[in-house]
């Protein structure tokens, strides 16, 4: 039976750490522009580091000839940074409203660099007790880099909300399969990566490697692919297509089968000076179960009123065979996300939310949520 209160919980308590690639988008730049991981996410580098803390601000929180010097290096080759995210939520239903405070993420970041060509970079997040760990080599040819140890493949937009179901969902909470897709900031991959990349139209990743989810010699590794396109990019129009696919195998969780999991994405996004548009569609045969179908879509426009302060608008919907049922019921879920994210400081972000939930069968829950991101 459907739990009024589980999806709005899940929502928000796993992890946001990922970049926002709108960023990316709005300036015609790459996600590794501002991370030291190619693919975006995690560590900032010197450009990144620089970027949260003079471009996004709204106010100055020092007079002139007063900035701080302030830098994420220790040294000459070692640097850090972390994430801390909190938040307040409170859901409305026809039984009883509640409101409480929650712990999201807290994550520390860690990187060196060691020759010319090879780095170093580790997350740990004491929240939730996940690490990931790797190096990158950056030795093959067309500017490609060789990535070996614990990370999350590249598979579509890397969004920095778990709640969008094209980025983990609702993470099995509302039955008893997972309704959203597994990239999630819990989930990652051992194993090796390869990147290259093509002057400044194409970007391309291939990846190998022992799920987590997954005992050791159990199944095969997972084969992941991403291939992104950036056509046009210049100071007032940037535009990104791309495609993913992913092949695992997984065990289902009702007979304890073999799954053959296969999932393919196609994604857009748009820059057109302060405004972007990100959008994804994803679609997964035997996630959850032999000969299922299920599909997510996300669709993201945001615009910037002024330095410091951005509209969001988001919906994301997931549906597929409802694997809690017999008789080929499919699961329709779907939200409509209304919110700011506001920059008030250098490395101080403000993110009030109102969510309007949808689904079949029907729950009241509506929910409203204020984030506080502190960032380094």
């Amino acid at each position: 039976m459907f739990k009024k209160v589980l999806l709005l919980l899940v929502m928000f308590t796993v992890p946001q750490i990922y970049s926002l690639p709108r960023f990316a988008l709005k300036t015609g730049g790459m996600c590794a522009d501002c991370h030291s991981n190619p693919t975006g996410g995690l560590l900032r580098n010197e450009g990144g580091f620089s970027y949260g803390k003079n471009a996004l601000k709204m106010w100055n929180s020092y007079k002139e000839g007063e900035e701080l010097e302030i830098s994420p290096v220790i040294g000459k080759n070692i640097s850090y940074g972390f994430d801390f995210r909190t938040q307040y939520l409170a859901k409305f239903d026809s039984a009883k409203s509640k409101s409480d405070f929650q712990n999201m993420t807290g994550s520390m970041y860690f990187g060196t660099i060691l020759s010319e060509k090879m780095e170093i970079a580790a997350r740990y997040d004491f929240v939730w007790g996940v690490w990931e760990a790797y190096v990158v080599a950056k030795v093959l040819p067309f500017n490609g880099y060789l990535k070996a140890g614990t990370f999350q493949p590249n598979f579509g937009i890397r969004i920095d909300d778990h709640t969008a179901y094209t980025r983990g969902g609702d993470m099995g909470k509302i039955t008893s399969a997972q309704n959203g897709f597994p990239y999630n900031a819990l989930y990652n991959e051992t194993g090796v990566e390869a990147g290259f990349t093509f002057g400044d139209f194409a970007f391309f990743t291939v990846s190998a490697g022992k799920s987590n989810v997954n005992t050791l010699f159990k199944y095969d590794p997972a084969y992941t692919t991403n291939l992104m396109l950036t056509p046009v990019q210049n100071d007032n129009f940037n535009l990104m297509v791309g495609g993913s696919y992913a092949a695992m195998k997984k065990t289902n969780n009702n007979d304890g089968s073999k799954l053959n999991v296969n999932l393919a994405g196609m994604y857009l996004g748009v820059g057109l000076n302060d405004f972007a548009l990100l959008a994804e569609f994803d679609n997964a045969a035997n996630y959850n179960e032999k000969d299922s179908a299920m599909s997510a879509m996300m669709i993201e426009a945001s615009y910037k009123i002024t330095k410091g302060l951005e509209a969001v608008v988001r919906l994301d919907s997931f549906s597929g065979d409802d694997p809690m049922t017999t008789d080929g019921t499919e699961l329709k879920l779907q939200h409509l996300i209304l919110g700011a994210e506001w920059f008030p400081y250098s490395f101080i972000e403000i993110r009030p939310q109102y969510r309007i939930n949808t689904e079949k069968p029907d729950i009241k829950n509506n929910a409203f949520v204020m984030q506080f991101h502190f960032f380094y």
